[in-house]
């Protein structure tokens, strides 16, 4: 399985001819700005999956309290 992730990835020199084709189109003074861009929105990314994980952590506190108080009103 992990050869078959693996077999789509570029290897070294073709991540070297992507730079470049990058480096043609947007310039090397717009590069700065795209990565700044891009790192705030793995930032904001990674930011709202760690939101979702505590709400769905609280939803599960909240769920183990209901079944708790349930269990002791059953007693």
């Amino acid at each position: 399985m992990e050869n078959l992730i693996l077999f789509g990835m570029p290897t070294g020199s073709e991540w070297i001819i992507i730079l470049v084709i990058v480096l043609l189109l947007f310039g090397g003074k717009k590069i700065p700005e795209l990565m700044k861009g891009l790192g705030k929105g793995v930032k904001m990314f990674k930011d709202g999956v760690n939101e979702a994980k505590a709400e769905i952590d609280d939803a599960a506190k909240e769920l183990e309290k209901k079944d708790a108080e349930e269990k002791k009103t059953e007693k």
